[in-house]
């Protein structure tokens, strides 16, 4: 492990930025059909189209996938090939945190939300460093697993969290409240963690997170969450 240097900090999601990283639908057993897929890369290559008019984008796309894709996000989208599983960049990428000046990556550990039946991470696993890598930030490792989609911050030294997901046996068995929020704040420069007791309902079926925060509640300013 090894711990951000302070005073680095993840700054809230209406942060200036300079870029938005994706990652292209690949087949994986989320998809029930070569159509559900296809709907999929229109919806990713639409969101993408969007971003880019405000900011550039890179899209990580699995070898042997990048024809198809170029083909939807046209020449403005930059391609990266890697070999992945899924494609939520918000949960297998870094998290990445400043310090005003300059940029470092957290590696959280990813084992498929919870070491779900359903899920592949073989690969999903190493992306957040191999971003990390591209953008020349350094990545500091964590043994926490965690995704970043379970994680969102007000950018003033308050996180919000889900007792399902951090404090969940099947991310991080023997684990205390205690020992998570010091992990999460050595890496996010947070000082005040704020635990749901779980997430939607809906989240704890088949392909669902087991409660990640990201669709529950977020932060609109410091202090207003909205649920």
């Amino acid at each position: 492990m090894s711990t951000t240097p302070a005073p680095f900090r993840m700054p809230p999601e209406w942060a200036p930025h300079e870029r938005t990283w994706m990652a292209w639908p690949g087949p994986n057993p989320t998809f029930a059909s070569d159509a559900e897929l296809a709907e999929a890369r229109r919806a990713w290559a639409a969101v993408a189209g969007a971003v880019r008019r405000f900011e550039p984008v890179t899209m990580v796309v699995g070898p042997g996938q990048e024809e198809r894709a170029a083909a939807l996000l046209g020449p403005d989208v930059e391609l990266v090939v890697r070999p992945l599983d899924d494609a939520w960049m918000r949960d297998i990428g870094p998290t990445f945190v400043t310090d005003g000046r300059t940029l470092a990556a957290v590696d959280w550990t990813f084992n498929g939300w919870g070491a779900q039946g359903w899920a592949r991470w073989e690969n999903d696993q190493h992306i957040a460093r191999a971003v990390a890598e591209l953008t020349g930030a350094p990545a500091h490792s964590s043994p926490l697993v965690n995704e970043g989609g379970a994680i969102h911050v007000d950018g003033e030294g308050t996180v919000l969290l889900t007792e399902t997901v951090q404090l969940g046996e099947e991310r991080n068995p023997g684990w205390s409240r205690e020992q998570v929020e010091a992990e999460i704040h050595a890496h996010l420069g947070t000082e005040k963690a704020i635990w749901l007791p779980r997430g939607l309902t809906g989240d704890y079926g088949t392909y669902g997170t087991l409660g990640h925060v990201d669709i529950v509640a977020a932060f609109a300013r410091p202090g207003t969450v909205l649920v």
